[in-house]
């Protein structure tokens, strides 16, 4: 069995599994966003690395997944964009989420939605070898997080988008993502019973949209945005 061949095969399992998560998680899934009465914008908190900063996009304001977003969502909704390029969900990882600004002002944004799309950075070989083992307790600090604000937010954890610059090398970043951290993020929201959007899966065969094999474009972005916002609109 070649490399390609087995990875598909590690991502079908994922997807599998997933079904059932995502049935364990209907309930949380399911129950209104907002309490009945309140018409001001549902505050949509993007919590991410480059990915969701939109590194590489020409023009991120505008095309970024989170700009994207906030067009497919419209009025009703208000998207704001806390990636931040290079962050980790692991503390000692390169630059740890949790302990950026960009955390704090998420926290104060007081969202009643948060997306969380991590992991990709935690693949780099300063963070992962060493300190795997501290992922789902790291990543359920910045859940915890933002299930004690006031607001009672829904929080949606995303598989990442695939990677594709380091396929084939010796230290081989997509392998660990499907193997290891995707895998310890379905943990995650199976723990936490919290819904899982799949951004993996919908990017998998869109190399073409990734200049660098790591950030998507502003196509690729739009891929992201469609698909959380098909979601969000349950």
């Amino acid at each position: 069995m070649n490399r390609i061949t087995f990875r598909i095969l590690i991502h079908s399992f994922l997807c599998i599994a997933a079904i059932g998560l995502l049935s364990s998680c209907a309930t949380h899934h399911h129950r209104p966003i907002r309490r009945a009465g309140d018409s001001s914008p549902i505050r949509v908190a993007c919590i991410g690395d480059s990915i969701t900063y939109g590194y590489g996009i020409a023009n991120r304001e505008k095309d970024s997944y989170p700009a994207q977003l906030q067009a497919l969502l419209g009025d009703g909704w208000q998207v704001r964009n806390f990636g931040f390029n290079g962050a980790t969900a692991l503390k000692k990882g390169t630059k740890p989420y949790s302990l950026l600004p960009v955390y704090g002002e998420a926290l104060l944004f007081k969202p009643d939605v948060v997306v969380i799309k991590l992991g990709t950075n935690d693949t780099n070989e300063k963070s992962w070898p060493p300190h795997k083992e501290d992922f789902v307790a790291d990543y359920l600090e910045i859940v915890r997080g933002f299930q004690n604000l006031e607001t009672k937010p829904r929080i949606y954890l995303c598989r990442p988008v695939p990677l594709f610059r380091d396929r084939g090398k010796v230290f081989d970043t997509d392998k660990i993502l499907t193997e290891e951290v995707i895998p310890k993020i379905n943990e995650i929201a199976r723990k936490k019973h919290l819904p899982v959007i799949d951004l993996y899966a919908a990017l998998a065969g869109n190399a073409g949209m990734f200049p660098d094999g790591v950030h998507p474009d502003a196509a690729g972005a739009k891929i992201m945005a469609t698909v959380i916002q098909k979601e969000l609109s349950h």
